[in-house]
């Protein structure tokens, strides 16, 4: 199963990379014949967009090796980083178009409206992008990868892009007000680095080994319950791409033997990989009933509680 989405993010990696040079030397060369550096600009634009698909077909190659022993967890950790290194060409992306239209509009310099061919092939890079994103999203939300995710709204953000400059046509020779399509470059940038941003906390949440999902420890504590062990706590869950690896303890009767409570154990291990979906591993530590430890990380049901009570009213955790 692994394997297979590794060569489906290789394949989505080449559609974007073919795609986009098509689109870059198009843009670039179309801009460069009809005089246009709003076209030359999203050209370069796109360019840009050709290495964050080798930065993911980078991290396919990358999450393909197997664990040895420096990372016995394995590689796939490179999408959540792969993700965080889109979320600042992303963001980068949003901050050069906003502030380049802020200058422009101090500087009161005015700005470049596409010829007729240059508006042609702007027309013809939104219809791709438009065609580039919907693939991505589609194949990262299938395979849950939010590499290619981000990877879809940055295609998504380029439509933006290449829909201001038509924009800037339209508010010139319509409305006659050129500022107006500099005020939506500054409006679009702020959005692009709002995506980059929320895209960056995202990826920084699986590296951190967190998760936004509480319902997942819910599922895990049922599961125990299920079995007739009692009190799960200490629960971790780690995430490493698209998988799941999950640790916690238990509490059985201590006069069980070693043999009876490796099956409890076997249990819980079985129920959690049912009620969750690509769980890889689940490490059970047995303790007796009525154990006293003082513990400080992982999480049990009245941690979740407590900390589900705060966000429903309002409170930081």
């Amino acid at each position: 199963m692994t394997e297979k989405r590794n060569q489906q993010i290789k394949f989505a990696s080449w559609v974007g990379i073919v795609g986009n040079s098509i689109l870059a030397v198009v843009k670039i060369f179309v801009g460069i014949v009809s005089g246009s550096f709003a076209v030359i600009g999203d050209g370069i634009d796109t360019t840009t967009d050709i290495l964050t698909y080798f930065i993911t077909l980078v991290a396919a190659r990358i999450m393909n090796k197997s664990p040895d022993y420096k990372f016995p967890y394995g590689y796939n950790r490179a999408e959540a980083v792969a993700t965080k290194v889109l979320s600042f060409v992303i963001f980068f992306a949003g901050a050069q178009l906003f502030f380049s239209a802020i200058a422009r509009i101090i500087k009161n310099e005015p700005h470049q409206v596409p010829a007729l061919l240059a508006v042609y092939v702007t027309v013809f890079s939104i219809l791709s992008k438009i065609a580039l994103a919907i693939y991505q999203l589609r194949v990262g939300k299938k395979i849950n990868s939010n590499m290619l995710i981000a990877n879809g709204k940055n295609m998504r953000n380029d439509i933006l892009i290449s829909t201001s400059v038509l924009l800037g046509l339209l508010f010139v020779h319509v409305f006659h007000l050129p500022v107006l399509d500099l005020i939506t470059a500054i409006l679009i940038g702020t959005w692009i680095m709002r995506s980059g941003y929320r895209i960056f906390m995202e990826s920084s949440r699986e590296l951190m080994d967190g998760t936004d999902n509480p319902d997942l420890y819910y599922k895990i504590f049922d599961a125990v319950e299920e079995v007739g062990a009692v009190n799960p706590h200490r629960v971790r869950i780690r995430k490493h791409s698209n998988m799941y690896t999950v640790d916690l303890d238990i509490e059985i009767d201590g006069k069980l033997t070693i043999d009876e409570g490796h099956k409890i154990a076997k249990k819980v291990e079985l129920n959690i990989k049912t009620r969750i979906e690509n769980v890889y591993d689940v490490l059970v530590h047995i303790e007796p009933k009525g154990n006293q430890e003082k513990e400080k990380f992982g999480l049990s049901r009245d941690n979740i509680d407590l900390e589900c009570k705060k966000n429903k009213n309002g409170g930081k955790i």
